[in-house]
């Protein structure tokens, strides 16, 4: 008798082990189907997937493994920003960098420019600091005929001093040989210079 409870015992003992295993198991497959990776490829995606946004200008979404996206401000909120005198987005566009981006101490400004905002294929680019001081100046260059009424690519190559992080304003200048204030128009808008 004594021996038939030991069995039934040990059986019993048994049988919840192999429970508990499976129950473990379980739950391990269920952490493991929730825990996959996420497709993260935009702002959007890492908020969606509940990662932490910082609350910089402009947001950003960092992922546990590192990787960061910056909220893309909607097309409203970038006209909001640019400053036209004596001009407007039919005569020139920036397309990089966008108001409010965030550049490093080296970058390119890209867009496009109806022809008669050039002279000799260029225009005057200035970035200012805080204070509105010229910390760096360059030259745009046409990158097709510039002698036409219709847009034309440009690009100019800029470089601030080292020493310089912080906000900024970029000026593009309609090129004016006359020097007539009457002539002169221009195109700003504020980013920053971070790396």
């Amino acid at each position: 008798m004594k021996s038939t409870h030991l069995l039934i015992l040990v059986l019993v003992i048994v049988v919840l082990a192999i429970a508990v295993w499976f129950v473990q198991a379980s739950l391990k497959t269920d952490v493991q189907t929730t825990d996959q990776p996420v497709s993260v490829l935009s702002f959007a995606d890492c908020v969606a997937a509940g990662y932490p946004v910082m609350e910089s200008n402009p947001r950003q979404c960092r992922t546990p493994d590192g990787r960061t996206y910056a909220e893309e401000p909607t097309p409203a909120q970038t006209a909001s920003k640019i400053t036209y005198m004596n001009a407007n987005a039919n005569n020139i566009v920036v397309e990089s960098p966008t108001p409010d981006a965030v550049t490093g101490k080296e970058f390119s400004v890209i867009g496009k420019a109806r022809g008669p905002w050039y002279f000799e294929a260029s225009f005057p680019v200035e970035v200012l600091d805080a204070n509105g001081k010229t910390i760096a100046s360059g030259v745009a260059q046409a990158q097709g005929e510039w002698m036409t009424e219709n847009f034309v690519p440009f690009k100019a190559n800029l470089k601030v001093p080292d020493a310089y992080t912080g906000p900024a304003t970029l000026v593009l200048h309609k090129d004016n040989p006359s020097g007539l204030p009457e002539n002169d128009a221009s195109v700003s808008f504020p980013f920053t210079i971070e790396f």
